[in-house]
Formats: structure tokens, sequence, C-alpha cells
């Protein structure tokens, strides 16, 4: 388990916020160990979700947290992007107002704004 990579509010709807962190990473516990970890901070353990999604040898593992779907989403985009052993974390704040399917699209903009920032 690596040092985690932290893009904080990278995307602002409707009083949402998201922040998109992740690490090296090599199975579901440690991917849980990142959650935790990012979750040591009062902020990140105020919000209301962390999905998140890895690819390793054995296959994909993913967390929804609640936002139906959104594991999914990261691990595709985590295949697309040829990315293994590494988890991939999206954050968000709920701000009061649900944002529907715009949900998904915010948490692939999450996961690219990662990308390119690694």
């Amino acid at each position: 388990m690596g040092p985690l990579l932290i893009l904080d509010n990278i995307i602002l709807d409707r009083g949402s916020r998201y922040a998109v962190s992740g690490g090296a990473c090599a199975s579901e516990a440690e991917a849980r160990g990142l959650v935790s970890a990012l979750k040591a901070d009062k902020k990140f353990a105020r919000a209301t979700h962390h999905s998140w999604g890895l690819l390793t040898a054995q296959g994909a593992v993913k967390a929804d947290d609640g936002e139906a779907g959104a594991g999914m989403v990261i691990v595709r985009m985590l295949e697309r992007a040829g990315l293994r052993d590494h988890a991939v974390i999206v954050t968000r704040w709920y701000g009061g107002k649900p944002l529907g399917g715009d949900r998904f699209r915010h948490v692939q903009e999450a996961v690219r704004v990662y990308l390119a920032g690694m």
C-alpha cells in the first residue's frame, strides 16, 4: 500500500462536492486500508460516500458505498486506462439535492482528473 494522492474539491454541483484519491494497491484488503487512511482525515470522515475500484491480477474489486453503480464506473475506467494494482477512490459530500444520472458523469470526470494528475 503506497501513499495516497488526494485531489480535493474537483467537482461542485448542486451543493455536492467531490474529491478523488488513490494509490498503489494489490488487494481488496489494501484498498479498504486506503479508504480507512483517507477517513482518518476528519473532513473525509464526514463524507457521504467513498466509492472505489481496483484491478488486480485476480480481477476487479469495487465498492459503491451507497452510490449504486459508482464502483463499476471506476473499474471500467481503470480497465480502459490499463491501470492495475492501483485503487481509485471517489469521495462525495452530499449537498442536499439529488443529482440523478449526473452523479455517474461526475464519478467519470473525477477518475479522469485523477488519471491526468498521477
